[in-house]
């Protein structure tokens, strides 16, 4: 079935009767060229790209629970492009040209929107600093604009100006970033991928990784072992538990974010926003709920839920920033496990086993590298080459020294 307004008022008159599954839960068969290991965003935009970049839909994504239930119905829904290094930049524009023709791609809702990411400046060091941000962003073709305090207080007029503790200078704009509807993104990849051919299998927990003779024969899960010539890794916090199966160790830590959604509220910020002086972001959803969140809870975890001493950061930040949002309620809270490498960007490669490889690392950029990242990596699954846009993102880049450090802190996780 094909979405259209057509669709829907004829679905209207059936009384809403005849809509068809959003896509087949397939069981799984012997063998595929390719397996994708999870059903997350990246898994599942593999996936869709492998069908209709390549035309390969001998393929099985296979997701340990349901499509949509990990990092990618866990995430604050925040998309741009405004990096730094040029390592990242194409990578995460081309997500940004993406996003913006996602819809029309799969022919599903994602709610992209939009509204704009300012990133608050707060001094004259941070001013210069997201200068050369916006220069180098500028240089690679991506838009951005430099504001001062009273462009700033145009559009967010709300803010504490007077009496903050580190008052707002300006700001870093990217008009073209903004959000998206985050389990959207996972139902209509899932949808696209199925369309084409592909298998979606869930409640198939992977429990290892089979070898023979040097490389990949397949996995074997909750399910059976399922044979396969090529194996791509795209399963977020738990990387190193899958490399641990094949014998590998990776550098990468796990760690939890947390995320926070507030009451529900008439419409009061219409931009994403960040705050200069301390790790916080804020945007509102289209439920009227405040979405923001803050640091990565800094000790190694695979649980998901977090820790009160971040909590009370985030909302220490909040305060700071806006001190309206005191009134508000929190109505929930959750954690999601990310796989941060030590330089806090990606890893898109092969690794030294042949067939398998790896899609990791992603720290804070996991979700709004979603399309970029799932075209790249079925590149790589399809070819054996990596893309252009992907080339930095190599996996032996800490061993030869040729780290991407967007932060510039160094190989500390917990300071990312």
């Amino acid at each position: 079935m094909r979405f259209s307004a057509l669709t829907l008022a004829a679905q209207a008159l059936r009384g809403n009767r005849g809509w068809s599954p959003t896509w087949r839960d397939a069981e799984p068969k012997r063998d595929y060229d390719i397996v994708v290991v999870v059903g997350g965003g990246h898994g599942l935009a593999t996936a869709w790209y492998l069908a209709r970049e390549f035309g390969l839909t001998n393929v099985a994504v296979l997701e340990r629970s349901v499509i949509g239930s990990g990092n990618v119905g866990r995430n604050t829904t925040i998309v741009r492009s405004n990096y730094l290094l040029p390592g990242n930049i194409p990578f995460y524009e081309r997500s940004m040209k993406l996003w913006e023709g996602l819809e029309q791609d799969i022919n599903y809702n994602a709610m992209v929107s939009q509204r704009g990411v300012l990133n608050l400046y707060h001094s004259d060091a941070q001013r210069d600093a997201y200068a050369r941000r916006g220069n180098a962003m500028r240089l690679h073709g991506v838009d951005a604009e430099l504001l001062d305090r009273e462009q700033v207080r145009a559009r967010l007029p709300f803010f504490d100006y007077a009496n903050a503790r580190f008052p707002i200078a300006g700001a870093l704009l990217q008009r073209r970033g903004g959000t998206v509807r985050h389990d959207a993104v996972a139902w209509g990849y899932a949808r696209a991928a199925s369309d084409r051919g592909i298998d979606i299998v869930q409640n198939c927990e992977v429990t290892g990784i089979r070898r023979e003779n040097g490389r990949v024969a397949g996995v074997e899960t909750s399910r059976g072992f399922i044979g396969a010539r090529t194996v791509g890794l795209a399963v977020a916090g738990a990387s190193s538990q899958l490399a641990a199966m094949a014998g590998m160790r990776l550098p990468l830590e796990s760690h939890v974010l947390q995320a926070f959604v507030s009451e529900g509220v008439k419409p009061l910020i219409d931009h994403v926003v960040t705050f200069g002086a301390g790790h916080f972001y804020v945007s509102q959803s289209d439920k009227g709920g405040l979405v923001f969140g803050g640091d990565i809870d800094g000790y190694n975890s695979y649980a998901q839920r977090g820790n009160l001493p971040v909590i009370e950061d985030v909302m220490e930040s909040a305060m700071a920033l806006w001190p309206a949002i005191g009134r508000l309620r929190v109505l929930r809270h959750w954690g999601g496990v990310m796989d941060m490498s030590m330089d806090g960007s990606p890893i898109i490669d092969r690794t030294p086993i042949d067939g398998l490889y790896l899609n990791a690392g992603w720290c804070y950029g996991g979700f709004k590298a979603t399309p970029a990242s799932g075209f790249c990596f079925a590149h790589l699954l399809a070819t054996g080459t990596p893309h252009p846009d992907a080339a930095a993102f190599r996996l032996d880049r800490f061993a030869a020294g040729r780290v991407i450090d967007e932060k510039g802190m160094g190989a500390q996780p917990n300071l990312h």
